[in-house]
């Protein structure tokens, strides 16, 4: 199966239909190259407020709500897009509105129109301190005609526990908005080690340049990224493919479900079957004097 992650810049849109064209222009990009499962980066769903007035989109409170309106219409967009192309999206997240405060939601689009649903779990100092968007839904493993998909939504890559609960997932999407290099660094080394501990693959795509129409996301820094445990049958490096920093478009790489499962059963190393065997060696480490 080939994989493209995005490395997505953020337009002012003019209209619905300027959505909806430039969306089908990455689809059917990834598509062409045969991609099975393309997935689109965090809060890359913001442009949508632009439809509302810069006025709105620029201010936080009222973007939240602007995207959430447009959410639905926005996944029938992918839906009809999936089905044409006869591939798994994984759209970009974007605020939805609940009961209480807002989530940052990705959903799984399956050619077949099916809909996974997946909510950030934790927030980062933005988002809690000043933004107002809250952790929601539990973790998914989405079963699906290509393998086992879960999502952690960028900072929720960095949470080793979090990982552990997608352990039974061979592929898991890591949609991504970093405003600086450290914190790209900070999602592709957790997206990294994730990919070692699971022995599975992660697919990290990332908002890139500058929407200067937004408090939330000014200027991003980031790029696709595909990594792999680095064991028998995949790169040394653990990387399968990595996109220059901040070009956008998509990044490619084949990935075979068939050694993912051999690698669990005869890697090297077998990170994933012994997990277990940091229970009673996980409390806290002895204080030793040298003094």
């Amino acid at each position: 199966m080939r994989i493209a992650t995005a490395a997505y810049p953020l337009d002012i849109l003019s209209s619905w239909a300027h959505y909806e064209d430039k969306l089908a222009a990455w689809v059917a990009s990834a598509a062409a190259s045969g991609a099975e499962l393309l997935v689109f980066p965090e809060y890359g769903a913001m442009e949508l407020a632009t439809l509302s007035g810069l006025n709105v989109a620029g201010d936080l409170e009222t973007s939240l709500f602007a995207v959430s309106d447009r959410l639905s219409d926005a996944d029938t967009a992918h839906k009809a897009l999936a089905a044409e192309y006869n591939v798994h999206i994984v759209a970009a997240s974007g605020p939805a509105a609940t009961e209480g405060r807002p989530v940052n939601r990705a959903r799984l689009i399956t050619p077949s129109g099916q809909t996974g649903v997946q909510d950030k779990q934790i927030m980062t100092r933005f988002e809690r301190e000043i933004w107002g968007v809250v952790g929601g839904n539990s973790l998914q493993v989405f079963e699906t005609a290509i393998g086992k998909i879960g999502i952690l939504i960028c900072y929720d890559s960095e949470f080793p526990l979090l990982g552990r609960a997608l352990a039974q997932c061979d592929i898991i999407a890591v949609p991504s908005v970093t405003e600086a290099l450290a914190g790209y660094w900070r999602v592709r080394i957790g997206s990294m080690a994730r990919a070692l501990e699971n022995q599975c693959v992660t697919a990290m795509s990332s908002c890139v340049g500058a929407a200067d129409w937004s408090d939330a996301l000014g200027q991003s820094v980031g790029a696709g990224g595909i990594f792999c445990p680095p064991d028998v049958g995949f790169p040394s490096t653990g990387v399968l493919a990595a996109g220059q920093i901040n070009v956008a478009g998509w990044t490619f790489a084949d990935v075979d479900l068939e050694q993912i499962a051999k690698v669990r059963e005869d890697g090297v190393v077998l990170n994933r079957n012994h997990w277990s065997d940091q229970f009673g060696r996980d409390q806290d480490a002895i204080n030793v004097s040298l003094m």
